[in-house]
């Protein structure tokens, strides 16, 4: 199963790199409208920082949620469960984990 281990690894290492820049890109709003009186909140020419900031920590939860998503799945991996739905037991289809290698479930658990 060195396939789906190098797929979940490969899925692991692109989503902390993602992770660790939608950090900073984060900290960075919180740093720009931490030391100002700035009212973007009144800027009719664009979005505001407060915006910014909480869409990045939505993408932020996201990349959180899916990197623990590859974790569970590479758990799997190492049980010798990966490739079986964790509702009914049957074996998710090949083509489903090539889209989704994080699959836990079948399409009909799904």
């Amino acid at each position: 199963m060195s396939a789906p281990r190098d797929r979940l690894e490969e899925e692991r290492r692109r989503t902390t790199a993602r992770l660790a820049a939608l950090r900073g890109d984060y900290r960075g709003f919180v740093d720009a409208s931490r030391d100002t009186n700035a009212d973007d909140e009144h800027d009719p020419e664009g979005a505001t920082i407060a915006f910014e900031r909480e869409q990045v920590a939505a993408l932020v939860r996201q990349a959180e949620q899916h990197l623990a998503e590859v974790e569970a799945a590479l758990a799997r991996v190492e049980d010798g469960t990966y490739g079986r739905c964790v509702v009914c037991g049957r074996p998710i289809p090949e083509e489903r984990l090539e889209v989704r290698p994080t699959a836990a479930a079948c399409v009909g658990c799904a």
